[in-house]
């Protein structure tokens, strides 16, 4: 449950503010669904606004990393974070983005690997090699 309000579209439409955003995540996304995220965002305008902005620039305008890369790498980051939420966003619009199920099977295989090796080297606490430093 949620620990905030989670907008209805009747809502949004009374909030030109909130009303903007929304209608700009849905022209960007090109479908007529604006998620849960969204919705409790819109509690706190500037945070929405500021929040899909950052979004935009990052995850949607055109960059050197192709889109199903940032989901990736979105996915991952969620998985440590342990945003259950953003988990199952991201992995479906990755999917959307073209990936398939053994692209998927094989990513959780390393994000599960790259957990293993990570915490044994901070168990261990592992000297950091001066070949892997940066001059």
């Amino acid at each position: 449950m949620a620990t905030v309000r989670l907008w209805t579209d009747e809502e949004v439409s009374a909030d030109a503010r909130v009303k903007a955003v929304f209608d700009d995540i849905r022209f960007t996304r090109k479908s007529d669904f604006v998620n849960n995220f969204w919705r409790a965002l819109a509690n706190q305008p500037a945070l929405l606004e500021r929040t899909w902005s950052s979004i935009k620039e990052v995850m949607i305008a055109p960059g050197v990393l192709d889109p199903l890369t940032k989901e990736l790498i979105y996915i991952a980051a969620s998985t440590i974070n342990g945003c259950s939420y953003c988990v199952h966003s991201h992995t479906a619009a990755a999917r959307a983005k073209g990936l398939t199920e053994p692209q998927h099977a094989e990513f959780l295989a390393i994000v599960g690997m790259a957990a293993e090796t990570n915490a044994l080297a901070n168990a261990l606490q592992i000297p950091v090699d001066p070949e892997f430093s940066i001059g």
